[in-house]
């Protein structure tokens, strides 16, 4: 796991779209696993603003979202859907046949998980999946005590992440309980995982993930044993990791072919 500290999350955003970006220009038909949420919204615009301003073409690029509301249709103003399309999709040249987010309006959600996983697979497994992680240490909707081998599937959502996201919803009332989302021994397979964090609300779930067991109940800790995770984080959410300077130096004085 390798824990890289920015000053900021604009800072951190770049970090992660040059990982990405350098991915897509050794391989233009990259397979990216792709996340929603306020955390990637910065990353996406730098994504945008490579297409535009450097190159960076996705007309190879095939690509699977971690998640989305159970009874959400795609316009819906709070779909995940509709989010892709809006922050990153519509301001890119990635192929319409090449995206796929989950289908919350399915009306058979396992036959739905399987084809899910069985295209993902198809596509030859996806190459960099990009993550952010829930105060209480969930990544996709795996929530605290989701199996470490899950697979994509329902799940419910726990009290703390309808709190933390009903801040979207116009009405909370009408906030879905329920999700389609792959799952941990799904985004474990990624070739390669980039979890971002940011601000102080994330402190506590990334050091005991980062520096804490490896446990159910904290989801994001799996990621110790990924052999190729990074964890870019802004100096509010490392606040409360132990080495926090050790990252630092080790991240400051990599050999320049290992530099992001």
């Amino acid at each position: 796991m390798e824990i890289i500290i920015q000053s900021d999350s604009k800072e951190g955003d770049k970090v992660a779209a040059r990982m990405i970006a350098g991915l897509i220009r050794r391989k233009p038909d990259a397979v990216l696993g792709l996340a929603t949420g306020s955390t990637p919204l910065g990353l996406y615009r730098e994504l945008v603003r490579m297409h535009r301003e450097e190159g960076l073409d996705f007309s190879g690029v095939t690509s699977f979202n971690l998640d989305e509301y159970i009874g959400l249709a795609t316009d819906h103003p709070q779909s995940y859907h509709r989010f892709m399309f809006e922050n990153l999709f519509n301001h890119i040249n990635m192929a319409t046949d090449r995206i796929h987010v989950p289908d919350g309006m399915t009306a058979d959600v396992p036959a739905f998980c399987a084809d899910y996983e069985q295209s993902i697979r198809a596509a030859g497994g996806i190459d960099l999946q990009v993550l952010g992680i829930g105060t209480d240490g969930h990544v996709g909707f795996n929530e605290p005590s989701s199996s470490l081998a899950s697979r994509t599937r329902i799940k419910t959502l726990t009290q703390q992440t309808l709190s933390d996201n009903a801040r979207h919803f116009a009405d909370p009332s009408g906030q879905p309980h329920h999700v389609i989302t792959m799952g941990i021994g799904t985004i474990m397979e990624s070739r390669q995982v980039v979890m971002l964090a940011f601000g102080a609300n994330k402190a506590d779930a990334v050091a005991r993930s980062v520096e804490g067991p490896v446990c159910a109940m904290m989801p994001a800790s799996v990621l110790q044993f990924h052999p190729r995770a990074h964890v870019i984080l802004d100096d509010a959410s490392a606040a409360r990791l132990s080495k926090a300077d050790y990252y630092r130096w080790v991240y400051d004085n990599k050999p320049a072919w290992q530099q992001h």
